[in-house]
């Protein structure tokens, strides 16, 4: 009996049973679907989250005040800070940097501030930000209608502002009212509107469309104080030089804050890649812990199988004896009970791999992400069934086989 005709007899056997094998194939379609499912999703969130952090650009890094840059879990945490950087020691450090590169300063001054515009108000949970001319090619920042700071507009404070879409839609304001000077007012100060940025999306944390950028020493003027602190963005052209322009910062930047040779740093270099892997090494525990679920779920599955077999072979004893005795021998036997239950986790699988598919993809509709295929995760579903279905059929298998083939004939 050759592994086409051990296939046909385990189909044929499959019907005979239906509904308990359908029953046993769909634990394990749903275990191998949780499993490939929430694999796959992980996967799409980790390229969603990849193509936001990375949407500044892979030329871009900022200098941070220490302390208040994303940590891998409590026991990273940090619990000292460094000193916040200053409004001088950040222009200091923009004149003295001379790698070739832009460098943009910018400062989070409220994010409880209103905007008005004629009979329209938002709510006060509007972001003010002061920045400058270099910010929003750093911040990866595009405008819908506009145009961005000028140097002079940066460096005398003028009252002009770019606005997020949320609040352009909000207080009704259209591209006309860009063209005609509208003015808007921003908390207690009125600001003249050049630019709308286009949609960008927020986080849980932080909306752009439900911003207003001010230029930088506007912001200073009217909303820093002697602890504020300034963020600092470095833009190098050839990203191939990240590492180098990274040391260049991190020497001008101690000049900046007048550290001795002797001190370690009180700031830190962020960048969008170091993001990626932060987001990659915490999802790495939710995968595993995935991956151990699923098995659990696959371990319940395995008994059900095996409960089916054993009963399946008890029901067949007299079929096992006339095979027997036309010639069958036991590897005949164990083959044809092993591939049997093979072929029923294999169809649970192919099942299971489907719908994980289908729930990955829902997932990457949901969260913006592109989708591809999860080969690995299908290679891996489709083996896990193929081990869960050769381990749960060995012993019945090897049941069947041993019968003595007298003794099954006689069985009633």
């Amino acid at each position: 009996m050759d592994i086409r005709e051990n296939i046909r007899q385990a189909i044929r056997s499959i019907r005979g049973n239906f509904l308990r094998s359908v029953l046993t194939l769909l634990i394990i379609a749903f275990g191998i679907m949780a499993l490939v499912g929430i694999l796959t999703s992980i996967d799409s969130i980790n390229s969603a989250m990849a193509d936001n952090f990375t949407s500044m650009g892979a030329n871009t890094f900022n200098i941070i005040r220490k302390g208040t840059g994303v940590s891998s879990g409590g026991r990273h945490r940090r619990r000292d800070r460094g000193p916040v950087i200053s409004y001088d020691q950040a222009k200091d450090f923009r004149a003295a940097y001379d790698f070739g590169a832009k460098v943009s300063v910018h400062l989070r001054c409220t994010s409880i501030g209103t905007a008005k515009f004629g009979n329209e108000s938002t709510n006060p949970n509007i972001t003010i930000y002061g920045a400058d001319d270099n910010y929003f090619e750093a911040a990866g920042y595009d405008l819908s209608y506009g145009r961005n700071f000028t140097f002079n507009e940066v460096e005398n404070g003028r009252n002009v502002a770019v606005i997020g879409s949320e609040i352009a839609s909000k207080l009704n304001f259209k591209n006309k009212d860009v063209e005609e000077g509208a003015i808007i007012t921003v908390g207690t100060y009125k600001y003249r509107v050049i630019g709308i940025m286009k949609e960008k999306g927020s986080s849980s944390s932080f909306s752009g469309d439900r911003t207003v950028f001010i230029p930088l020493l506007n912001a200073k003027r009217f909303y820093a104080t002697q602890n504020s602190n300034y963020n600092i963005s470095v833009i190098i052209q050839n990203p191939v030089e990240m590492d180098a322009a990274v040391d260049a910062a991190i020497g001008s930047f101690r000049q900046a804050r007048r550290l001795r040779v002797e001190e370690a740093n009180d700031f830190e270099i962020s960048k969008s890649d170091s993001l990626v892997k932060l987001l990659e090494e915490n999802t790495k525990y939710i995968r595993w812990a995935t991956i151990v679920i699923g098995i659990i779920t696959l371990l319940g599955a395995a008994i059900g199988l095996m409960n089916i077999m054993l009963v399946s072979v008890t029901e067949r004893t007299r079929e096992i004896g006339i095979c027997k005795a036309i010639g069958a021998t036991r590897e005949n036997i164990l083959l044809q009970f092993l591939t049997e239950a093979i072929v029923i986790c294999q169809m649970g699988g192919v099942l299971g791999v489907l719908l994980g598919i289908l729930a990955g993809f829902g997932v990457s509709l949901i969260m913006g992400a592109t989708f591809y295929i999860p080969w690995r995760w299908i290679f891996m579903g489709i083996s896990v069934c193929f081990f869960v279905g050769a381990v749960s059929g060995l012993y019945p298998a090897l049941k069947a086989a041993r019968m003595d083939p007298i003794e099954s004939l006689r069985y009633e």
